[in-house]
């Protein structure tokens, strides 16, 4: 790590709401990669390695479609959700920094419209492994189960409904500025927010992301090689990836309950890293439902639990004159739910300083991946 890794291109296919994409889940992945790889200014005959998270999309298949050629690595990562985002791309900077490969692509397919909903329960007649503790008493979805760990973090630590609101309104306010955007054009007010149903009490409506169809990519290689290319390239300055002892264990078993499962990846980052919570000046926080990102950012040790409605309170997380903009160009809420992985390619966007939500003189930028799941995982990118 510590810059021995770096982004030289982002890519995204068009983000559609789910069941609408007109392309494949397969060719939308195929556009994603190739829009990163152009935007690197590469060909795809140098991509040697490829990474992924819950991916359908094989190495395999993809090669051979793109033209790639020979795959010196490939690799995903343990975990079921947007927690292997983060996880992702120190895969990537593993695989260079060790010389496994050198020029990983890491990117994230999903068509919920042609493979399913991932809010809904399954069907199954049986539960197994943590679901045999769960789904037998009605807790099926991941809202719900994220329901359940927000309601008892906020009960302790006095956390309230508008603080959850605040990280709804700022994803919105930021995609209104993202053309990309799903909920570009639709900005939403608080008392919308307020007013939308309940879909698992202390979740509204809008705490809970929408469902998309889209891709979205990075490319990372050498320092030496991206000197030959014509973007500044971004630094992989530290990762992490990694869970406590029984984090995530079944039936909320876990001994840190309720958790976001982001103190030790915390804890990893900032060590590996050399920097603080304080030196970080933007932060993408992937958000399938808000609680979980209000855990992380005390986890990630941005403030105390019982700070929390003070530090998200008027806009502190709002673009641009906010204590710490979150999500700008609008995350999963607001500008696509890609299982987190657009939230990597805005924070490599906002060292680069292309974002549409951009904060002045960004020398680090933060993702954090799938608080709320084991293991967690994050990132941080920096000027070369």
């Amino acid at each position: 790590m510590h810059g021995r890794a770096v982004v030289v291109g982002v890519g995204e296919s068009r983000y559609y709401k789910r069941g609408e994409a007109t392309e494949s889940e397969f060719q939308l992945a195929c556009i994603a990669i190739r829009n990163a790889v152009d935007d690197a200014g590469l060909t795809m005959r140098e991509v040697d390695g490829v990474v992924s998270y819950m991916e359908r999309n094989e190495p395999v298949r993809l090669s051979a479609a793109l033209g790639m050629g020979d795959l010196a690595f490939t690799a995903q990562t343990f975990g079921g959700g947007g927690n292997g985002a983060g996880a992702a791309v120190t895969l990537a900077d593993a695989a260079i920094s060790a010389g496994y490969a050198r020029c990983v692509v890491a990117f994230r397919s999903l068509a919920q419209g042609q493979f399913g909903r991932y809010g809904q329960s399954g069907r199954s007649r049986r539960s197994r492994g943590a679901g045999a503790f769960t789904v037998p008493y009605g807790i099926q979805t991941p809202a719900q189960i994220c329901a359940m760990q927000t309601q008892r973090f906020m009960h302790e630590h006095g956390v309230t409904q508008d603080s959850l609101a605040e990280v709804v309104l700022a994803s919105y306010a930021h995609a209104q500025r993202n053309p990309r955007a799903i909920r570009f054009g639709t900005p939403l007010t608080r008392d919308e927010y307020h007013a939308s149903r309940w879909i698992a009490e202390p979740l509204h409506l809008y705490d809970c992301c929408p469902e998309n169809d889209g891709a979205a990519a990075i490319v990372v290689t050498t320092p030496e090689r991206a000197r030959e290319l014509p973007c500044a390239p971004v630094a992989i300055v530290a990762g992490a990836h990694g869970l406590e002892h029984r984090d995530g264990a079944g039936a909320f078993n876990e001994p840190g309950f309720p958790t976001a499962h982001h103190r030790h990846v915390g804890q990893q980052l900032w060590d590996r890293a050399g920097v603080k919570p304080g030196d970080i000046p933007v932060a993408q926080l992937y958000e399938n439902f808000t609680g979980p990102v209000l855990m992380a950012l005390s986890e990630m040790g941005f403030c105390e639990p019982g700070e929390l409605n003070d530090f998200v309170a008027d806009g502190n997380l709002q673009w641009p004159n906010g204590r710490l903009p979150i999500n700008t160009s609008g995350g999963n809420l607001g500008e696509a739910y890609i299982h987190g992985f657009g939230n990597v390619v805005e924070a490599v966007r906002q060292v680069r300083g292309e974002s549409t939500c951009q904060v002045s003189g960004v020398e680090l930028s933060l993702s954090v991946s799938g608080p709320g799941y084991a293991p967690g995982s994050a990132v941080l990118f920096g000027k070369v």
